[in-house]
């Protein structure tokens, strides 16, 4: 295969990924994390759920709502009702609330 060619492949990727960076970025599918989640039990976050509803990681990191590195943010139930972290779209209006009890088993699993 010739340079050009090579050259060429890399310059079309480069440009989809800058000019198309929600689709180069798009939450994981299958992709699940967990956190310790306090007396609640473990939160998880399913990228699946996300993806499927056309959010991308830009949507949450981009906006500063999340930072990438994994650890870096002290999420706090107190801060999401403030509409921090998570509480940004689940607030009632864009997404589900996390402000009553019957909303707590849908991120966090009950410990056994």
């Amino acid at each position: 295969m010739s340079k050009s060619i090579i050259s060429t492949c890399y310059l079309v990727l480069s440009l989809v990924l800058f000019l198309f960076p929600g689709v180069s970025s798009a939450v994981p599918e299958g992709v699940i994390l967990t956190w310790p989640g306090g007396a609640g039990g473990p939160v998880t976050f399913d990228g699946t759920v996300h993806a499927k509803r056309g959010f991308h990681c830009d949507a949450c990191h981009t906006a500063g709502l999340f930072q990438t590195k994994k650890g870096a943010d002290k999420m706090t139930m107190a801060a999401m009702k403030e509409g921090k972290f998570c509480g940004f779209c689940h607030n009632g209006k864009k997404a589900f609330a996390m402000g009553d009890n019957a909303s707590c088993k849908r991120c966090h699993q009950t410990k056994k």
